[in-house]
């Protein structure tokens, strides 16, 4: 079977994604900084040795509450989620981390219900810094865990030792993280059936309240796609790929953890990533940091990528924009429908054209997707398949 889709990369109602409030509004910073780059990444993330001065955590905070200050200028709006990516957030200071959510804090004001999320490697963390995360309004962590099983870990170049992520996750809970997240990447060459039945296991014995999964994608540019172009490593094939999504999904939905968009899965709606929820309904946010994008009201826009431009911008008082679009209504509409898509809440059918809405009937009788309440919904077969079903609804 030909695979794509997952493939490729507030109540108590189970799993459903409750649409956000058109006032929706997020805040993403980056932090670029990694101890070792992975050889698959593609992020713009930099290591401390490839970054000249103007550019160095100690001073980074400090640059990027200025372009916080700036943005605050255009941008009023109060702020529901935050969240703090890259790279590794927790290579910076815990302190730095709080402060930087202070200055969003009092830039823009945050809602009672706020939801403030950071990356973390299992071994950039300490209960010290974890517990100033907590108290400094940080109340959701996500590990990147992606691999239970040394050899994989090796070939992906993550340097932590999987033995040691209980600790760290036992010392978030004891800070008092209320969501607690992993991340796992499936589909690493050399990772047998038994190595992603290890991982998962080990993942769900965490007892996280969210976990995402993705396939390990070839990025054209880095490291591993040279490897892979070499036939240094050979990538799985598709079949191989898709086993190890629904065994995923099998053991995840065992566990009490139910999908809500194609590469995720939570214990209830409580637990899904609001923020990630927010780009996937094409809602507002502002990106903080080099190369960070944004996307206000049909307008979308991106930073400089590197830090050393980015903070020579900000020192002179400028902001770090580098290019932006108008979305046109073709575009937003095609976006809507690849996006929504991959949603348990589905795609509703008026977002179609009357050539796609015709098409559904035939993806209903094929067994890829279902239809309720209006919507358009994927599925378990549907979803290995999610993205030719995408381009039978884009006419």
């Amino acid at each position: 079977m030909t695979t794509t889709g997952p493939l490729t990369s507030r109540g108590e109602r189970p799993f459903g994604v409750t649409e956000p409030t058109p006032a929706a509004f997020g805040v993403y910073v980056h932090v670029p900084f990694c101890s070792v780059r992975c050889g698959y990444c593609d992020f713009n993330t930099y290591t401390a040795d490839e970054l000249g001065e103007g550019a160095t955590r100690a001073s980074y905070a400090d640059t990027a509450i200025g372009e916080i200050e700036l943005a605050a200028r255009t941008h009023g709006q109060e702020i529901e989620t935050v969240f703090f990516g890259g790279g590794t957030p927790t290579q910076l200071p815990s302190a730095d981390l709080v402060r930087l959510l202070d200055a969003v804090r009092d830039n823009f004001g945050l809602a009672a219900d706020v939801e403030v999320t950071t990356e973390a490697n299992p071994d950039s963390v300490t209960p010290e810094s974890l517990a100033t995360l907590r108290e400094g309004g940080f109340n959701r962590i996500s590990f990147g865990v992606q691999s239970a099983v040394p050899h994989v870990l090796a070939t992906l170049d993550r340097t932590h030792n999987p033995d040691n992520v209980p600790q760290a996750v036992k010392w978030a809970r004891e800070a008092g993280f209320d969501q607690l997240s992993v991340d796992l990447i499936y589909g690493t060459p050399g990772e047998s059936m038994d190595d992603w039945r290890t991982s998962v296991e080990q993942a769900i014995a965490l007892e996280p309240d969210h976990i995402s999964a993705y396939a390990l994608i070839v990025e054209q540019g880095t490291a591993f796609a040279r490897k892979v172009n070499r036939h240094e490593v050979v990538m799985p094939d598709d079949d191989e790929t898709a086993d190890k999504y629904l065994l995923a999904d099998e053991l995840f939905s065992a566990a009490g953890l139910g999908w809500y968009e194609l590469s995720n899965w939570a214990r209830n709606e409580a637990a899904q990533c609001r923020h990630n929820v927010l780009y996937w309904h094409s809602d507002n946010w502002l990106g903080i940091g080099p190369g960070a994008h944004s996307h206000v009201d049909g307008e979308r826009w991106w930073n400089v990528k590197h830090p050393a431009a980015y903070a020579q911008r900000l020192a002179a008082g400028e902001a770090p924009r580098h290019d932006g679009e108008t979305i046109d209504a073709d575009t937003a509409r095609v976006e809507r429908i690849m996006l929504e898509t991959r949603l348990r809440s589905g795609l509703r059918l008026d977002a179609l054209s009357s050539g796609a809405n015709a098409a559904v009937p035939d993806l209903v009788s094929r067994g890829l997707a279902d239809v309720s309440d209006e919507h358009l919904v994927l599925t378990l077969p549907g979803r290995l398949l999610a993205d030719a079903v995408v381009r039978e609804l884009v006419d």
